[in-house]
């Protein structure tokens, strides 16, 4: 018989944390117009035209939004796909 070797055995430290969330933020650019970033977040995303537009508000107003939460790699795929429409975007873990 087989035993498990006592560092072998899983403890809190080594368990794997699930993938908390991450967020996809567009930040605020000098550069594309209000209603580009709107058709961008409806394009992309599928969102409403009302969402859309109040997420590009955030945008021009705060600075940034917060246009999608899910895993890093969906996020990180959000982020670059965002660069490609030539919009400012970063993925950050969500607080």
């Amino acid at each position: 018989m087989m035993s498990v070797a006592p560092s072998e055995l899983e403890s809190p430290e080594t368990r794997l944390a699930p993938d908390t969330p991450w967020v996809c933020l567009v930040w605020n650019d000098p550069i594309n117009l209000m209603s580009y970033v709107t058709y961008v977040f409806m394009q992309y995303f599928g969102y409403s035209r009302e969402k859309a537009e109040s997420l590009m508000w955030d945008v021009h107003t705060k600075g940034r939004a917060v246009v999608n939460t899910g895993g890093r790699e969906q996020m990180e795929r959000d982020a670059t796909a965002m660069h490609e429409y030539g919009l400012w975007a970063t993925v950050q873990k969500d607080d």
